[in-house]
């Protein structure tokens, strides 16, 4: 057959990854760069080149089985690294990490302050009630709900809780509140957020996440056709067209969007009921990221410094604000520590900053995990199928699951 995979992603390669040996695929990206939100940039700095991640970081063996056997299969090497949170409220001046007890009290008036003292206690209480919350299968109650009836205190949801989720899905920290309770409570318990000990190691790519992309591509590089953007898709009896903006067309049997769902519906004029329901239940937010040498992005403390680092402003705004320490992240030798901020507060020194960029991630409400299951009975129905992080929890192993789903399906049909 003849295969399209519209997207480079890791859901789109790694569809290619598993489908090329057996048919004819052709991958088409609209970017020059392949590898989607596993993106490395290499700059320089105190006289040499440094590979610095900016996009997808991190990973664990225990929740990201898929992607561990990816790069041990591509034979691509991996580190430990340091997982740490920190948070730091400009309006009231707290600042502590949670990595340690000396993170905890950065600032030793922590232990004077009765709602930090709350907010301790609500943290342990949250371990042990949000692994009661991750058995239920409601869908209705919502986080703020069930925070706001079981009596959490405002320090705990909005200097703790809230940053956390916000930052773990580069989401709005008011809409973290929409996200249903158990399903929350699920991922917690999943990746060891639940637990003080036994915690799951995180690692990261040896070199930059471009690493495996090199390796994962090889077989099939001359197939990829970067720089090509998917105008539109019509099927007919005979298969699907598509149509490119640069005007040219091509036909398959098959096509694969490995993007966005908002990307995928616009390459549809002829979308059905169904698709235009299910993929439009699945909404996406704009993140400007920065990468950059201004620690005053960090917080004041070092003791409070830590690898994700969220800083909450004077007023609420409606982006999260992290700070991604990757020369920790990723132990790199640099003079000065090379950050990644994204939604900054305040404008940022230029001579500090190194590249900026724009990325999109899922906003996960309750419409959006509903439409997961029916999605699966549409995607592929008619010869175009849907595949991407975005029909899991938005992370490097959901786009790895969902090419296996996908490719899977298409080969059991061919």
């Amino acid at each position: 057959m003849r295969i399209a995979i519209v997207g480079a992603g890791v859901a789109g390669l790694v569809c290619a990854r598993l489908l090329h040996a057996r048919h004819d695929v052709r991958v088409f990206e609209a970017a020059e760069r392949v590898g989607g939100h596993a993106c490395t940039e290499r700059v320089r700095m105190a006289g040499r080149e440094v590979d610095v991640d900016t996009g997808f970081v991190v990973y664990n063996e225990r929740t990201y089985p898929l992607f561990t056997r990816l790069l041990a299969e591509l034979g691509v090497a991996s580190q430990a690294t340091e997982m740490s949170f920190s948070v730091s409220c400009a309006r009231t001046g707290l600042e502590y990490s949670g990595g340690s007890l000396g993170g905890l009290l950065a600032d030793p008036a922590n232990l004077l302050r009765p709602r930090f003292l709350g907010m301790v206690r609500d943290v342990l209480r949250f371990y042990r009630e949000g692994a009661e919350l991750a058995e239920r299968t409601d869908t209705k109650t919502t986080l703020g709900e069930w925070l706001d009836g079981r009596g959490y205190g405002d320090a705990f949801v909005e200097r703790h809780l809230l940053p956390m989720g916000a930052a773990i899905w580069s989401a709005d920290p008011g809409c973290i509140r929409d996200f249903p309770a158990a399903a929350f409570a699920r991922f917690f318990a999943n990746h060891g957020l639940l637990a003080l000990r036994n915690r799951p190691e995180w690692r990261v790519v040896s070199g930059g996440s471009a690493r495996y992309v090199e390796r994962l591509i090889a077989p099939f590089r001359a197939r990829i056709h970067a720089g090509e953007a998917v105008r539109e898709a019509r099927r007919d009896e005979a298969g699907v067209e598509l149509a490119f903006a640069s005007g040219a067309r091509a036909r398959f049997d098959q096509v694969i969007f490995a993007t966005h769902a908002d990307q995928a519906l616009a390459c549809l004029p002829e979308a059905t009921r169904a698709e235009r329901a299910l993929l439009g239940a699945a909404r996406f937010t704009p993140n400007d990221a920065v990468l950059h040498t201004d620690a005053s992005f960090l917080p004041r403390r070092r003791r409070a410094h830590a690898s994700w680092n969220f800083a909450l402003a004077r007023e609420p705004r409606a982006a999260a604000t992290v700070t991604y320490d990757m020369t920790r992240l990723q132990r790199l030798d640099t003079p000065t520590p090379l950050l990644v901020t994204l939604n900054p507060e305040r404008s940022i020194d230029s001579a500090r900053v190194l590249r900026r960029f724009r990325v999109h991630h899922p906003v996960y409400d309750r419409a959006a995990l509903e439409a997961q299951a029916p999605l699966r009975e549409i995607s592929g129905a008619d010869r175009i199928w849907f595949c991407g992080a975005w029909r899991g929890w938005g992370f490097h192993e959901d786009g790895v699951r969902s090419a296996h789903d996908t490719a899977g399906a298409l080969l059991r049909r061919a």
